[in-house]
């Protein structure tokens, strides 16, 4: 167990007990979220965990109906209890029943991680209302809607609490997702401000192009061109620094948009 979840663990009870965080968004083997909730893990946390398979199934790499299984698996071999739930994020309703289910399960939530994402591109031109409307439903509503329940319910010690969303800056030709992830971001600093009652930490971070199997060749190499250190992103690279926000090292960075993206500079 990792120094930085030490004092989170005594607060959550008899030192022996780890910290509990809500992983939203982790569907795939090869993505972000999935290397959050595993280095979190390592970190001394339990993870509950959502996935959506319908979205997965609407994109280029499919479903992957292992892929929570899996986790789960790789999760209690690093000593951490795990759930894994499917929730549709673009109902209302979801955000509540999953804490409901994370708390009847695992017990209260001290880090509320938030990768869970619509993600369709278009642009000013052909973006139709409905895309538009389900963008920010489960972009910008349901980060809404979790937050709030993550306010409304947080038991914690003041200054162990986290909230950490990630965000994109795409706009041009991608334009329902950029815009809802600016909303995105303007919740969650908000949150920084409006629980700071709380002593709960908000902070958005954009990783920047990230290799989890979405690029073509050539933007694999147009992107690895723009970044100084002549390489993509990989999901390791965001996870290590949504595991130190989660960490007590981390408990002084607050209110802010990171920009882990590598120095990637695109102009």
């Amino acid at each position: 167990m990792s120094d930085g979840a030490g004092a989170m663990n005594e607060q959550a009870g008899g030192g022996a007990e780890r910290p509990l965080a809500l992983v939203t968004g982790a569907g795939r083997r090869e993505g972000i979220a999935a290397a959050i909730v595993l280095s979190l893990a390592e970190a001394g946390w339990d993870v509950a965990f959502s996935h959506w398979p319908p979205y997965d199934r609407r994109m280029s790499w499919g479903a992957q109906p292992e892929a929570a299984g899996r986790l789960r698996e790789r999760l209690g071999a690093l000593g951490a209890r795990s759930m894994a739930v499917e929730a549709d994020l673009s109902d209302p309703a979801a955000p509540a029943a999953l804490f409901d289910t994370a708390e009847k399960e695992l017990g209260n939530v001290t880090a509320l991680v938030l990768c869970h994402s619509e993600s369709v591109d278009s642009g000013l031109l052909n973006t139709s209302v409905e895309s538009f409307d389900l963008h920010f439903a489960v972009n910008a509503r349901a980060t809404w809607l979790l937050i709030k329940e993550y306010g409304l319910r947080f038991r914690g010690t003041p200054g162990t609490g986290r909230i950490i969303s990630l965000t994109s800056d795409h706009t041009a030709g991608n334009l329902p997702y950029g815009a809802s992830k600016g909303a995105m971001d303007r919740i969650t600093l908000a949150a920084a401000h409006e629980l700071a009652h709380l002593g709960v930490t908000a902070n958005a971070v954009n990783p920047g192009p990230t290799d989890t199997g979405w690029m073509t060749e050539r933007q694999k190499a147009d992107l690895s061109g723009a970044t100084p250190l002549g390489r993509l992103g990989m999901p390791q690279d965001c996870a290590n620094l949504v595991t130190f926000l989660c960490s007590d090292q981390g408990g002084w960075v607050n209110g802010q948009l990171l920009h882990s993206n590598g120095g990637l500079t695109i102009g």
